[in-house]
Order: structure tokens, then C-alpha cells, then sequence
């Protein structure tokens, strides 16, 4: 009777003890899914904030890039403005051909605007197109990041009713065995 009572001992520990080990291995894979989700939490908040400044300044891009684009208009209309005036201007005395190289200076001016403005314009063409590819690029790395999140919710889920089972299991075999003796 004392070798039963003494196996069915060396059983419990045994079974304890696997239950423990059992029990330690998933709570530290519980925590090292917690570690990783946090993580994964944090990089998503951090490309949520880099696509929102990417978007901003695609936003602030385009309206520079309306207002360029009415400054063009505005200088090109004073452009034929002033051309027409040159080509009345042929046809007077002396007095007109001093502001005619007066208008002609003008001139040139606008026409150095014009092409500086064109330079932005193009300058500004390229950047809002290197934001847009940011911009998509961020999305998709938000989209990447939600589902790696999601599935690592999902793990922890998992996870946490594996441990629940396990602790059941253990309770339960813990009140068998007491009411054995």
C-alpha cells in the first residue's frame, strides 16, 4: 500500500512539474507575443504620423503649386500687356523710345520671373510626385503593419485560452488527486 501511495506521488510530482513546465513555456511565449505586438503597435503609430506629415505637405505642395500657376498667368498676361505696348511704341518720337527701353526692361524682367517661375513649377511638379510615391509607400507599410497587429492579436488570443485550458487542467488534476487521499 505504501509503494502505491509512494508511485502514485512520483506520478503528481511528475505531472505537476510537466504542467509547470508546460504552463511557464506558454506564459513566456504569451509575453514574447505581447513584446512583439507592442512593437508592432508602436511602428504602426510612427508610419500613422510620417503619412499624415507626407500627406500635409503634398497638401501645402499643391496649393504653392496653384498659387505658382496663377503667379504664371498673371505675369504671362502682363507679358502680352507689355508686348503690345512695345509694338505701339515703334512709331513715336524720342520720348517713347526712352520708355520703350524702359518697358523693354520690364520686359526681360518678367521674362526671367516667367522662367524662374517655370523652374519652380517644375520643381515643385517633381516633389509633389516623390510625396505621392511616399505617401503610397506609407500606406502600404500602414496596411502591412495592421495586419501583422491583427494576426499577433490573433496569436495572443490563442495564446491566453491555451493558458486558461492549461490552468483548468491543472486545477482539475490537482482536486482529483486531493480527493483521492
Amino acid at each position: 500500500m505504501k509503494k502505491v501511495l509512494l508511485e502514485m506521488e512520483d506520478q503528481k510530482n511528475s505531472y505537476e512539474q510537466k504542467a509547470k513546465e508546460s504552463l511557464q513555456k506558454v506564459l513566456e511565449e504569451k509575453m514574447s507575443a505581447e513584446q512583439q505586438l507592442h512593437s508592432a503597435q508602436l511602428s504602426l503609430a510612427l508610419a500613422e504620423k510620417k503619412c499624415e506629415e507626407w500627406r500635409s505637405q503634398y497638401e501645402a505642395l499643391k496649393e504653392d503649386w496653384k498659387t505658382l500657376g496663377a503667379q504664371h498667368r498673371e505675369l504671362e498676361s502682363q507679358l502680352h500687356v507689355l508686348q503690345s505696348k512695345l509694338q505701339g511704341a515703334d512709331s513715336r518720337d524720342s520720348w517713347m523710345n526712352q520708355a520703350l527701353r524702359l518697358l523693354e526692361n520690364e520686359h526681360q524682367e518678367l521674362q526671367a520671373k516667367i522662367e524662374h517661375l517655370q523652374g519652380d513649377r517644375d520643381q515643385q511638379s517633381s516633389n509633389t510626385q516623390d510625396l505621392q510615391d511616399q505617401l503610397k509607400k506609407s500606406e502600404e507599410e500602414k496596411r502591412t503593419l495592421v495586419t501583422r497587429v491583427q494576426q499577433l492579436q490573433g496569436l495572443l488570443q490563442t495564446q491566453s485560452l491555451q493558458l486558461q485550458e492549461q490552468e483548468k487542467l491543472l486545477k482539475k488534476g490537482q482536486q482529483t488527486y486531493s480527493h483521492k487521499f
